[in-house]
């Protein structure tokens, strides 16, 4: 059986957040991190703008996933279901790469204050596409910002779970983590009323 090989984007993201880790994001030069990959200047710049966009490296593609699944779900949806829907489109597209990477992009995010306000700037725009996708639904404006701030949330609690070096790895398991998420949230908001 082939062993899987990541592509240049890949191993860029993968030595950049490694050379975050270890000297941290300020003192990384792109330079370093194409040697890391074993790649180019050049060929860093094909795939990313500077080194803070391997942060948001696939927040378009995750949102635009997100925002079909809310558009799919069936017609009666709550939002909440519809947002489950969404996610479950998401992280059937995530793979073991993406799980690969959270503790390392946990680590460089917590290590750097750039790193966390892009890291909050992500969440705002998979927000932004999960409420414009409720509001294509026909979802009033405040109910959809509040399904779509919960979906973030889960998507965020059901990723570090599935992320940590500690968890078991099973097939299909990061749709289920975050439904799961989703459930407790609805709880949490059940008791606040």
């Amino acid at each position: 059986m082939p062993r899987w090989k990541p592509d240049a984007s890949q191993r860029l993201v993968v030595a950049a957040l490694q050379l975050f880790v270890e000297q941290g994001f300020d003192a990384t030069t792109v330079t370093q991190i194409a040697e890391r990959a074993g790649l180019t200047r050049s060929t860093f710049h094909r795939h990313f703008t500077d080194k803070g966009a391997i942060l948001t490296a696939g927040q378009a593609t995750l949102g635009r996933l997100i925002a079909e699944g809310v558009a799919d779900a069936p017609a009666g949806a709550t939002p909440l279901t519809a947002i489950a829907s969404g996610l479950e489109r998401a992280c059937g597209e995530m793979t073991a790469f993406n799980r690969k990477l959270g503790p390392l992009l946990h680590a460089a995010i917590e290590a750097n204050e750039e790193l966390r306000e892009r890291n909050a700037l992500k969440s705002v725009c998979l927000a932004v596409a999960m409420a414009g996708a409720l509001r294509e639904r026909g979802v009033a404006e405040i109910p959809a910002q509040i399904a779509a701030e919960l979906g973030v949330l889960a998507f965020r609690i059901g990723y570090a779970r599935w992320t940590d070096p500690g968890h078991a790895e099973e097939p299909g398991e990061l749709a289920a983590l975050c439904r799961a998420a989703l459930d407790e949230l609805r709880a949490a908001v059940a008791e606040l009323s």
